[in-house]
């Protein structure tokens, strides 16, 4: 027998991507409360960062793979914030440990973007 084990309406059915998309949006719908001009910044999920220049010479400057990124605005286009999925998915075990990560770097990035610390984006930041 082939297909599908669960309906498209049960989370199982939600692929890995998804379920980590909407740790995302989770994290973000939290920080809007907060931060209500969060929602002129799109927030993205992509699978890996990129490696910017050439060749083997390519490498990020602390030589550790970013599990987020901050595209600013500019040119008409709205500020971006990136979350690394695959990178995240690695460090962490289990939903709820990805689920803190997930909010950290969310967290960590919406600061770099306003010019904030992390505390004073979200006054949790950094409790376990």
């Amino acid at each position: 027998m082939r297909g599908p084990i669960a309906p498209p309406q049960v989370p199982l059915a939600a692929s890995r991507a998804e379920v980590f998309a909407d740790l995302v949006q989770d994290s973000v719908e939290r920080l809007e409360r907060r931060w209500p001009q969060l929602a002129d910044i799109d927030f993205l999920v992509l699978e890996v960062p990129r490696l910017e220049g050439r060749g083997d010479q390519a490498a990020w400057a602390d030589d550790a793979v970013p599990l987020g990124g901050v595209i600013p605005s500019r040119d008409g286009r709205r500020a971006r914030v990136v979350v690394y999925r695959r990178p995240v998915e690695i460090r962490t075990k289990g939903r709820d440990e990805r689920a803190a990560l997930v909010h950290e770097v969310v967290v960590e990035q919406v600061a770099e973007l306003l010019g904030l610390t992390p505390e004073t984006v979200d006054p949790r930041y950094g409790e376990d």
